[in-house]
């Protein structure tokens, strides 16, 4: 269902307030660049540092700019399940496409736990989820097992994976199958994850650079693997300078220049 170059959009400021209109700029130049979708409120988009309105706002901002010319799947996680459950069903009442669902961080709970979590808002909020597994930030890795049990809910689609191990993106898309979407999580890993089955990434660096980041998935999936090694490496500064500090303080930076 989600494939391609996904842009995980940063959250504009401007006087500690949301600047309504950089945001609604932001996101007509992914979309004329060509993306092929977009995630507000991420944790490139600051997620848990927004306020409730104002991250409810963002979600339906996003909607409405995007105008369905590409996918939007909202970041609706928590480490509270009856946060993240709320959220989940704001961004579906909103009209988002779907529904990027961090792994609770801070708490870390127990692979049933996991399960658990994402299985009750799977089942109360008829939208397809992403989950993302991104232990760096959470403190708990989401098992391919773990993936692989929870590929069976029928509203789970897919999972944006920021382990940084090929091996296990490689153990779960065996376990998975072909219709489940596995995203990556890291910039770095779209052409690695490609190759062995992956549907392309959620990206920070398509925020400054969306049609180099388009045109590599682009150009992968069309059987041009030199053209997509070309855009690569081409990128690869780039991906380095925008992760010298924490994410997305440098991203943020580079789009005010």
């Amino acid at each position: 269902m989600f494939r391609g170059a996904i842009t995980a959009l940063v959250t504009p400021f401007k006087n500690g307030q949301v600047d309504e209109e950089a945001l609604r700029h932001l996101i007509e130049f992914q979309i004329a660049n060509g993306v092929d979708g977009l995630v507000p409120c991420g944790t490139t988009g600051e997620s848990p540092t927004l306020s409730h309105d104002e991250h409810d706002r963002v979600i339906e901002m996003t909607i409405d700019a995007a105008k369905k010319r590409v996918p939007v799947i909202a970041g609706t996680g928590s480490n509270s399940t009856a946060e993240a459950l709320r959220l989940t069903r704001h961004a579906y009442e909103a009209g988002a496409d779907g529904a990027l669902i961090a792994c609770p961080y801070y708490n870390k709970p127990t692979q049933e736990g996991l399960y658990q979590h994402f299985e009750l808002i799977a089942k109360n909020v008829p939208i397809p989820i992403i989950p993302y597994n991104i232990p760096g930030r959470t403190g708990i890795n989401m098992s391919p097992e773990l993936i692989a049990r929870l590929a069976k809910i029928s509203n789970i689609v897919g999972i944006k994976e920021a382990s940084g191990s090929i091996k296990q993106m490689s153990d779960v898309i065996n376990l998975c199958g072909k219709d489940f979407a596995v995203l990556s999580g890291d910039d770095i890993f779209t052409l690695p994850l490609m190759a062995i089955g992956g549907a392309g990434v959620i990206s920070v660096v398509s925020n400054v650079a969306p049609a180099d980041m388009a045109g590599l998935v682009d150009v992968f999936f069309a059987g041009d693997m030199a053209g997509a090694k070309d855009l690569h490496y081409k990128m690869s500064a780039l991906m380095d300078a925008l992760f010298i500090e924490v994410n997305p303080v440098p991203v943020k930076a580079a789009l005010a220049l």
